[in-house]
This record gives structure tokens, C-alpha cells and sequence, in this order.
């Protein structure tokens, strides 16, 4: 049973660090090292992005042509210019159509691969003991709750164990990022992210009034 301790824990583990990072992120990342294989898809992206740059030079040339003095000139650039941006947006939607559904895949494989296996493990050993502890060590109601929803009384239920181990991961790495920050003063997550760790010194002796220190 080790073996599948370690897996509930480091499934716990990779769960906490896909929400740290974020769906949108982990999408993006994914994204980028799909449109890096050696597939049609790739060469897409790479003709959208040749397309995107010519008509941000064509639209440039436009500008700097005047339309009364070089009509010609000016008229020609306009063909161009409007034929590319018509093929770019052609290719823009369907690029785009194809990575909302590749957002949908990913996140469907990626809920299967995390929590669909978290609600496998914990249906599929619900009755199974993770480990024993020892008899008499703690009292009946604690050990029927420590063994839910179906594992024998006494021992530790795969769900409680899931529950141990994401609630010791968030503590590690909540006091990681306590320490990351207190030691750079500046805030590294959340809504104050990237703002300087204010902190305030209450002054010993005569000093009465507290002061404040700004890291």
C-alpha cells in the first residue's frame, strides 16, 4: 500500500498546483508546446503569422502613400491590403474555432486525469485501509471518522488521507510563499500581488507610539 499512498499524495500534489497556476495558464502552456510539434497545425500558425505581418505592412505603406499624389500606388496597396486581411481573418476564425475546441479537450483530459482519478481512487478504495493505527490510540468516534466513508474502523480511509495530504501540501507551500515573501518584501500571490510587505515595529522602551517600517 506505500505505492499507492505516494499516489494519492502526489496526485494531491499535482491538483494543488494546476489550480495555483491557473486553467488559463496551464492552457496556454499547453497550447504553445502543441503548435511546437511537427503538424499541420504549426504551419498554420506560423502562415497566420506571416499574414498578420504583412498586412501590418501593407496597412503601414498605406498610410505613408498619399492617396491624391500616388493614386496608382496607393490604389494597388489597398488591393493588397484588403485581399491579405480577408485571408488572415479567414484564417484567424478557423484558427480560433480549433483552439476553443483544443480547450475543451485539455480540459476535459486534464479534470479526467486529476479529479475523475481522485473520484476513481476514492470510490474504488473506499473500503480498503490506507494504514492501521494503533489499537486504543485514539477514541472509537475519532477513529469511525478517521475511517470514512467505508474503510474499517481503525484504520485511515483513502478520503481522509486524500484531505491529509492536500491540507499539508496548502500549508507547505502557503508557508513557502510567507517566507518568499517576508525575505523579498514583496507580495508574490493574490490580489496585492507585486505590492511591497508593509510591516509595523511597536517601539520598546520610551518610545510609546509605534512605527512603521516599510521593507
Amino acid at each position: 500500500m506505500p505505492s499507492f499512498l505516494l499516489l494519492v499524495f502526489l496526485l494531491q500534489l499535482v491538483i494543488h498546483l494546476l489550480n495555483t497556476v491557473g486553467k488559463q495558464h496551464v492552457n496556454e502552456l499547453l497550447w504553445l508546446l502543441f503548435t511546437k510539434l511537427p503538424i499541420s497545425q504549426n504551419k498554420e500558425s506560423q502562415e497566420l503569422a506571416k499574414l498578420r505581418d504583412d498586412v501590418m505592412r501593407l496597412n503601414t505603406e498605406m498610410r505613408n502613400t498619399s492617396a491624391q499624389d500616388e493614386f496608382a500606388k496607393w490604389a494597388k496597396l489597398r488591393r493588397q491590403h484588403d485581399k491579405a486581411k480577408d485571408k488572415y481573418d479567414a484564417k484567424a476564425a478557423a484558427q480560433q474555432s480549433f483552439r476553443q475546441s483544443f480547450d475543451r479537450i485539455t480540459t476535459a483530459a486534464r479534470w479526467l486525469g486529476t479529479q475523475g482519478l481522485q473520484f476513481f481512487c476514492n470510490t474504488w478504495y473506499s473500503k480498503q485501509p490506507m494504514f492501521w493505527l494503533p489499537q486504543g490510540w485514539v477514541p472509537y468516534g475519532i477513529e469511525w471518522v478517521l475511517s470514512f466513508p467505508r474503510a474499517p474502523v481503525g484504520s485511515i480511509s483513502v478520503n481522509v488521507w486524500a484531505i491529509a495530504c492536500a491540507s499539508v501540501i496548502k500549508m507547505v507551500f502557503e508557508g513557502g510563499m510567507a517566507l518568499w515573501t517576508l525575505r523579498t518584501g514583496v507580495v508574490k500571490v493574490g490580489p496585492r500581488r507585486g505590492e511591497k510587505v508593509r510591516m509595523e515595529a511597536v517601539g520598546m522602551g520610551g518610545g510609546g507610539a509605534g512605527e512603521k517600517k516599510e521593507l
